[in-house]
């Protein structure tokens, strides 16, 4: 296969970012005619099929590999602009980022505001549960992630940040009344609080306490913010795993209790980037990385 033309793989790029043809076509400055025979050029060229012709255009398995090289090759261009002085006029450089609610919440902002201020960099976060982070990765929409994968995506580079431990905790009052008695009969029937459908945390830690013969109990609240998810467990509607460094301040004031202070649960938490000499990418990473040092167990 001969060398991918870049135009095609920006073209390719502008239909998935911009969703349609159409509208490729319209920040291209092109027609849409001209959009769609560089990406059936693409494909003939692969010899694959790499968009799914839905609304939105979606990228298939194939069309995701390019997508990521185009926004590569498209962050190179701009260190290379900033280094040779041609930047477009001083605009901060974007890094895009995709991160659990959680990290984001406790200790994640502080690794932001501890990035260096050249080259200037302006941030854009995707919020993510940490088992799905690496998706967005292998899909090119972010050039970092913090994810629970240890497992490096294709042409990305990954690092151990630490572990962020979470506490089997509830109201006072709420464990009094749902959690009297030995706690593998009476956790699986009390309310749970859960982040959204797809949230497993409070259901594999009932599942280990019950040695696999019953999850969480289907009464169950959906709180899809960090914050929300620690009060809605300190108000009293739910049990729930609440990360430590939230956990604290309310047990001091009497609002949480740890029902089996035995039993943490520890996440561990990975950095996966793009593996690209970029001095934006670095400075986060090292950032990232010194934060998490001190915020995360090792």
């Amino acid at each position: 296969m001969d060398d991918l033309p870049l135009d095609q793989v920006r073209t390719l790029l502008a239909v998935v970012d911009e969703g349609t043809f159409d509208a490729a076509a319209a920040a291209l400055h092109v027609t849409p005619s001209a959009v769609s025979q560089r990406v059936k050029a693409l494909e003939q060229r692969t010899g694959r099929v790499l968009l799914l012709r839905t609304r939105p255009v979606r990228p298939t398995e194939s069309g995701e590999v390019l997508v990521r090289l185009a926004r590569q090759v498209a962050r190179l261009e701009r260190d290379a602009y900033a280094e040779l002085g041609l930047g477009s006029g001083g605009e901060p450089t974007r890094v895009s980022v995709a991160v659990n609610a959680d990290s984001l919440a406790t200790w994640f902002l502080g690794a932001l505001t501890g990035v260096p201020g050249e080259p200037r960099l302006s941030f854009e976060l995707r919020r993510e549960d940490e088992s799905h982070t690496a998706a967005l990765l292998r899909e090119g929409t972010v050039m970092a992630a913090v994810t629970s994968s240890p497992e490096a995506v294709p042409g990305c580079s990954v690092r151990l940040l630490g572990r962020m431990r979470y506490l089997p905790a509830a109201n006072p009052e709420f464990a009094a009344r749902y959690l009297a008695g030995p706690l593998e009969e009476a956790l699986p029937r009390a309310p749970v609080v859960t982040f959204d459908r797809r949230d497993d945390f409070q259901d594999a830690f009932v599942r280990r306490l019950t040695r696999g013969r019953t999850g969480a109990s289907t009464s169950r609240h959906l709180i899809p913010t960090s914050e929300g998810f620690a009060e809605a467990v300190a108000a009293g509607l739910g049990w729930g795993m609440v990360p430590e460094t939230q956990a604290e301040p309310l047990l001091r004031a009497g609002r949480l209790i740890v029902f089996a202070p035995d039993r943490p649960a520890d996440a561990p938490l990975y950095w996966q980037q793009w593996k690209l000499d970029s001095p934006a990418l670095a400075a986060v990473a090292e950032s990232v990385a010194a934060t998490a040092a001190t915020a995360l167990r090792s």
